[in-house]
């Protein structure tokens, strides 16, 4: 049973619109007029290198560092990741730097031989194909790379790093340093991106390189990679997903527009759902399974022909990623209900694809709610990603046996690391052993959040105008969720292609002292998700409801409707 969270309590209902607003607002951490002014009407000229906690000074150097590296003609490669954040962020500052005509080749490695990250292994590989490289910018990474680093001033390469994760205590001595944890990685690159753009260059009138010039569509790369990355949809990255949906939804890259096709999706009604859940996963399953590059290749075509033979290609890896996925999750469900008593659910295949791990991880916690660790078992190495549920710090943990791996990191709810496969037997019974004396699973419990409690009349579609003001939702910005007392179960059925879904009407008690006059007795329409056969509801039954407003569409006419989290009987 999940834990019912009330965000805003009081004995007194909320019966008035604005006042609703206003409560939904202060449930996000907006407390002053200028704060929520801000949320509710986003400016994009407000977001700025100081508003995010960027150092100008670094900036500034890194400036002038590529200027120079411009104007002697010479080798910069752009370091990203294999995820959408550092594919797209390296889209954004190759494209920059080329209409600058600069030397610059992109480069993103590989999952499987280079691991994550700024590598010794990255370098060597760049190095041994282009001898003369004197410049490295990383995006979405590099902040720990230390080691990496002084490597690359070894061999005569100045680095600079942009980057948003979390730094370790000692900094790598890089030329500069362009990082916020405010932002995405692509975010980062898109500020520095401006700042190349508006910079003074002595030689920019020069070396323009119209062949490359392009509109600014930027920001609906940085949106993509927002959305993707599950950063808090606040401040700046509100900023930019509310922007870069829009220029998204009118973009005219031949890659993302096949894309879009592909998948069924007409550009207009691009929104964060379509990315997060299909568009996004097909940009990613390349670096899961093949090379990231054609990924990134696909966003910067502009070849109508090889824009529609990419996209197909990551549509079908897609499709194959899906399949392992699946058939990994099915296995790892059935070793966890072996292992049904333990509180830590630790589970180690050589047939695990190393790039879908953190997938079934994620899956596995949420269905079973308990950390996860779900580990790719290689013949010298084995790779592992760790997912957690709330209150337990799932890095905190693992650094107890750091001794036993090759290297870990990540965050309190996600995490990864590699291991010797020689090593990893004795790994998981150290795990499991620290699993029973810090985890007590009867206090771990779903909890889910609730803003406030609502009175049937409240149901309308001014109050669901009204919340779509607090739209684009995602991380730290939910949809908001209510809760209706006293409601009477009239009608239910089973719907959906396999019976997984339950179609409810529901009509709510008179409670003359808080209903709105025209709305009472009224039946509502609700779909309970995932509830289709695990209800125990019958007609007659009087519910308490949770639940976000949407709206059905359906020949022409639209029609209010529940979207149902959870129901208690009274």
């Amino acid at each position: 049973m999940k834990k019912w969270n009330l965000i805003y309590s009081s004995q007194k209902l909320v019966v008035s619109s604005q006042k609703l607003l206003n409560i939904l607002l202060e449930n996000r951490g907006l407390k002053t007029k200028k704060e929520k002014e801000e949320f509710l009407n986003p400016n994009l000229s407000k977001v700025t290198l100081s508003s995010v906690g960027i150092d100008k000074s670094q900036v500034s150097k890194a400036l002038k560092r590529i200027e120079r590296a411009i104007r002697n003609k010479e080798q910069i490669i752009i370091f990203g990741d294999y995820d959408v954040d550092g594919i797209c962020g390296s889209a954004i500052l190759w494209e920059t730097l080329n209409s600058f005509g600069a030397n610059v080749l992109p480069y993103i490695p590989s999952r499987f031989e280079e691991g994550y990250g700024l590598s010794l292994t990255g370098i060597s590989n760049i190095k041994n194909k282009i001898s003369n490289i004197k410049l490295i910018i990383t995006v979405d990474n590099g902040i720990v790379a230390n080691e990496a680093v002084d490597f690359a001033k070894s061999l005569g390469i100045d680095v600079i790093v942009t980057d948003h994760h979390v730094p370790s205590e000692k900094l790598p001595k890089a030329h500069s340093i362009i990082h916020t944890t405010a932002i995405c990685g692509a975010g980062v690159a898109y500020l520095l991106s401006q700042a190349i753009s508006n910079f003074q260059f002595p030689i920019s009138k020069k070396i323009l390189n119209t062949k490359y010039k392009i509109p600014d569509t930027h920001l609906e790369l940085v949106c993509l990679a927002t959305i993707a990355d599950l950063v808090p949809l606040k401040g700046a990255n509100r900023v930019f997903v509310h922007f870069g949906l829009k220029s998204l939804q009118n973009t005219r890259r031949v890659g993302l527009l096949e894309l879009l096709r592909l998948a069924g999706i007409e550009k207009e009604n691009v929104g964060v759902y379509e990315i997060g859940y299909i568009i996004a996963p097909r940009l990613n399953a390349m670096g899961r399974l093949e090379s990231a590059m054609d990924s990134l290749r696909l966003i910067c075509t502009k070849d109508v022909q090889r824009a529609q033979k990419l996209a197909k290609s990551l549509s079908d890896t897609n499709l194959q990623r899906q399949e392992f996925t699946i058939n990994a999750l099915n296995h790892a469900k059935e070793k966890t209900k072996e292992n049904a008593l333990k509180n830590l659910i630790f589970i180690a295949d050589k047939s695990y694809q190393e790039g879908v791990v953190g997938l079934v991880a994620g899956r596995i916690t949420e269905e079973f709610y308990l950390p996860s660790i779900i580990v790719s078992k290689g013949k010298k190495y084995s790779k592992a990603s760790a997912r957690s549920v709330k209150g337990f710090n799932i890095v905190e943990f693992l650094r107890q046996a750091e001794d036993l791996m090759v290297n870990m990191g990540g965050h309190p709810m996600a995490a990864g690391f590699t291991v010797e496969t020689a090593k990893l037997e004795i790994l998981e019974k150290r795990l499991h052993s620290l699993a029973e004396k810090l985890i007590d699973r009867n206090s771990l419990q779903r909890q889910l959040n609730i803003d406030l409690e609502i009175p049937a009349g409240l149901i309308t579609f001014d109050v669901y105008n009204l919340t779509r003001k607090l739209a684009p939702f995602g991380m730290a910005n939910p949809e908001p969720t209510f809760l209706t007392k006293d409601l009477i179960v009239e009608g239910l059925r089973i719907i959906g292609k396999d019976g997984k879904h339950l179609k409810l009407q529901l009509k709510h008690k008179i409670r003359s002292d808080l209903d709105i006059a025209s709305n009472e007795g009224r039946t509502l329409t609700g779909i309970y998700f995932g509830a289709g056969d695990s209800h125990n509801l019958k007609i007659g039954d009087r519910v308490d409801v949770i639940y976000t407003l949407d709206v059905n569409e359906w020949n022409g006419s639209k029609k209010l409707q529940l979207k149902i989290k959870d129901v208690r009987k009274n």
